[in-house]
């Protein structure tokens, strides 16, 4: 699985999927911190944190996905 996770095609989609779902999210959870010009520290790490989840359930989506494909049954 390790192998998949780490194709190109694979990371390039969650890293798209990470940058437009975490500014997204950021923006739901700090856009009033970030518009105020109040971010702290921990807010800034929170938002990296943030932009994580994304990539990791796009990431895990495509393994499973390419994985069913190519005949492994989940």
């Amino acid at each position: 699985m390790f192998k998949i996770a780490t194709r190109n095609d694979v990371l390039l989609r969650a890293f798209k999927m990470a940058s437009i779902v975490g500014i997204v999210l950021a923006i739901i959870n700090h856009g009033d911190h970030i518009l105020l010009g109040t971010m702290t520290y921990n807010n800034w790490i929170k938002i990296l944190i943030t932009f994580c989840v994304p990539f990791s359930v796009s990431t895990i989506s495509s393994v499973l996905a390419i994985r069913r494909e190519q005949g492994f049954v989940e």
